[in-house]
């Protein structure tokens, strides 16, 4: 009798803790994903721009490559002094700071007529956009354990692969619709049009984000309890946990991270800043065709996202659904090579490569925090973060140098995979005890 009152007050709890993290979960993450979506939408429409952009200017591949690069100069920069200060002043305030600036910074981009404008504007928006992925990723980790990160963190990043399937089509036809209005090309247009989200959405995070949940209005002081205790019991199952500025830092499996995260983001930024061009050169010359085309690689994001995410946290294992994804996409970014003539071959191709490379993202994001919490979960996210980006300067620039050196992206797609193949293996090297909680 005592067994079975025991097995259903342990329902009880597991359905109000599932009730807790669904209404958490949708006052949070909605918002938190468009936010990202805007953000990564401002990071690669150059992409798109980039295609009359060019012309227009008279910039080179090289020029374009290294100008889309440099963006993560500034954004590896800062990022760590970025999250640190969000973790001192609050989520609320520092998100809306850091969207506010970049979409400004993206309008802005609109005006650049020389080479040094143009590396100048995009180093200051990889400066203002620095902290925000980094930033939210540790703010989730006080709101939900260890088991429920996997899929929360996919349903967040989902904005990412969003970006590109609502962004595709839409800086397609904006910049086929608005070209010359007002005496501005189609390019300018697309940087001027889609900054407005991200400044309308910095200033909507001052109502929308609750700095700490005890802050939340929208959560009962039950609610708040039934949490705090998860969190507890959570930090309790994590043996050995680190907390301190040098325990995030000078921390090998960090570095590993960054290792793998630098390999995946090699390949996703090959995606989400050159499809376009990809899809181009099978032959495609309207740009509204061309963006919903490159709407189907990150369709597949979102299904990989949300799928392998899932998978993880039901198993709790994260490093075969690390591994296994990176070895995919290597063998599917290989493979483009030799299909870079034909479209719907070259769209397959990126279309796998997309979906297994953003599935890992979330399974990647989820394993920081099972070593590491409070000031040094913050600086782990950053470094890793900061170490994987180094990933977006090297892409656009070995893709464009080697597009202006021999007509074609492969070799850098080839070094691109070998890259993924050895991150693969790298992932298994985490002890399986500490990582799959």
């Amino acid at each position: 009798m005592h067994t079975e009152t025991a097995t259903v007050f342990a329902k009880n709890i597991d359905k109000n803790n599932g009730d807790l993290y669904k209404k958490i979960t949708w006052k949070l993450i909605p918002f938190l994903c468009f936010c990202y979506l805007a953000a990564y939408l401002d990071r690669i429409n150059v992409g798109f721009a980039k295609l009359q952009m060019l012309e227009d200017l008279q910039f080179s591949e090289t020029v374009y490559g290294l100008g889309a690069g440099l963006f993560f100069v500034g954004y590896i920069l800062f990022e760590v002094p970025s999250n640190l200060a969000l973790e001192k002043v609050g989520a609320r305030v520092w998100i809306a700071r850091i969207m506010i600036s970049w979409g400004i910074l993206s309008g802005l981009t609109m005006l650049v007529s020389t080479p040094a404008q143009f590396y100048t504007i995009r180093f200051l928006l990889g400066a203002a956009e620095a902290g925000f992925l980094p930033g939210v990723l540790y703010y989730l980790t006080t709101w939900f354990p260890t088991y429920r990160r996997g899929k929360i963190i996919a349903l967040f990043m989902i904005g990412l692969p969003l970006s590109s399937v609502i962004g595709g089509p839409i800086s397609g036809w904006i910049m086929h619709h608005f070209d010359g209005l007002y005496d501005f090309r189609g390019w300018q247009w697309l940087f001027m049009i889609e900054a407005v989200p991200s400044v309308l959405l910095g200033i909507l995070t001052f109502w929308a984000l609750p700095n700490h949940y005890d802050k939340a209005k929208w959560l009962t002081a039950e609610e708040k309890e039934l949490l705090r205790k998860d969190l507890e019991n959570d930090d309790k199952e994590g043996k050995g946990v680190k907390t301190s500025f040098k325990d995030g830092f000078f921390n090998v499996k960090i570095w590993m991270l960054g290792a793998i995260d630098f390999s995946i983001l090699l390949g996703a930024y090959a995606i989400g800043f050159w499809m376009p061009t990809f899809i181009r050169n099978t032959g495609v010359v309207d740009t509204f065709h061309i963006g919903l085309l490159s709407a189907i690689p990150s369709i597949a994001g979102v299904i990989g996202m949300l799928a392998i995410g899932a998978s993880s946290d039901r198993h709790r294992e994260r490093r075969w659904h690390l591994c296994i994804p990176l070895l995919v996409g290597a063998v599917a970014l290989a493979t483009s090579t030799f299909v870079s003539d034909n479209l719907v071959l070259t769209v397959l191709m990126f279309t796998i490569a997309s979906g297994v490379l953003l599935g890992a993202v979330p399974v990647f994001f989820s394993v920081p925090a099972t070593f590491l919490k409070g000031t040094a979960a913050a600086t782990g996210f950053a470094l890793a973060c900061s170490l994987a980006n180094i990933a977006g300067l090297v892409s656009n620039s070995l893709i464009g140098v080697a597009t202006d050196l021999t007509g074609t992206s492969h070799a850098a797609l080839w070094f691109f995979s070998v890259c993924l193949v050895g991150s693969g293996l790298l992932a298994l090297a985490f002890p399986a005890k500490v990582v799959n909680r």
